[in-house]
């Protein structure tokens, strides 16, 4: 079932209207969620994201548009596809709504629809025994400002960067700005680890302000023995690097075991999911 405006409809009846904003000109925003029984994993930053992003993209925010409100959207729709007690992936979708070409028409109205899947894993953990294999992707860049870090419907680099990784045996690939400083992965945000400094690149350098980033850095920024920066990565850093590893809400933490010709350890990853999902368990007390 897929939830559109808060009607529930079969995902064969539900039909996009060619003239919707977010098909023709990508005028639209979306979060990932994870759902496990009938909990939101960080609904609160999700939520601010979402208005946030919508206040930059000059829509119009409906004033039924509560965290209340979008919650019980969010969960009505993992009940009504029979995912309330296990763990679920959620994709919430908002759009302009229709009419006007570039300049959309005074009469649009924002839109928003709300898909559920089964996912397999209700904390997170990492597959020790999995390789996971990275490279530069450098056919584009991106360039850095405050539309780099949406979650907006124009994924371009994302798409083409998951054709080339495809196509070259890679799992991820890594994505450059325009000043060539290495800012995420194709699907989350990065990070290093050299000795007992972490670092992560600035927002400012055009990466996903993701919600999984902004755990992690509130988890490491409580060990008082690691010094935690937010600093530009350089193509010539990663090879450097004690590890690597990428984050989104999803998967939590992906260790990324080689780049090039360059293996990493994993073993500051393992320790840090544990730290994760800990603080998981303390939340849905």
């Amino acid at each position: 079932m897929v939830n559109f405006n808060g009607t529930l409809l079969p995902k064969t009846d539900s039909k996009l209207s060619t003239n919707n904003r977010g098909y023709k000109y990508g005028d639209a925003l979306f979060e990932t969620l994870k759902v496990v029984n009938g909990k939101i994993f960080f609904w609160e930053d999700h939520y601010f994201r979402l208005m946030a992003s919508m206040r930059i993209l000059r829509m119009d925010i409906p004033m039924n548009f509560t965290m209340e409100f979008l919650e019980d959207e969010i969960l009505k729709t993992v009940e009504a596809n029979d995912l309330y007690n296990t763990a679920a992936r959620v994709r919430f979708n908002v759009d302009r709504g229709e009419g006007g070409l570039y300049l959309p028409s005074t009469e649009a109205e924002v839109n928003y629809n709300i898909t559920a899947e089964v996912h397999t894993e209700p904390f997170y953990s990492i597959d020790e025994d999995s390789n996971y294999i990275v490279d530069l992707y450098k056919d584009y860049f991106m360039a850095p400002g405050l539309l780099s870090g949406l979650k907006s419907n124009n994924k371009a680099i994302q798409v083409l960067g998951s054709i080339y990784a495809n196509e070259n045996d890679f799992d991820n690939c890594l994505v450059l700005n325009t000043n060539k400083s290495v800012i995420e992965a194709l699907n989350g945000n990065l990070f290093l680890v050299k000795g007992d400094k972490i670092k992560t690149p600035p927002l400012e350098d055009g990466c996903l302000k993701g919600v999984m980033r902004k755990q992690i850095l509130e988890i490491l920024s409580k060990d008082v023995n690691l010094y935690v920066e937010e600093a530009s990565i350089s193509p010539f850093e990663l090879q450097k690097a004690d590890e690597l590893f990428v984050t989104n809400v999803i998967k939590g933490i992906v260790p990324i075991t080689q780049y090039r010709k360059k293996k990493f350890s994993t073993q500051f990853s393992k320790g840090l999911v544990g730290k994760l999902n800990a603080k998981l368990r303390l939340a849905q007390l």
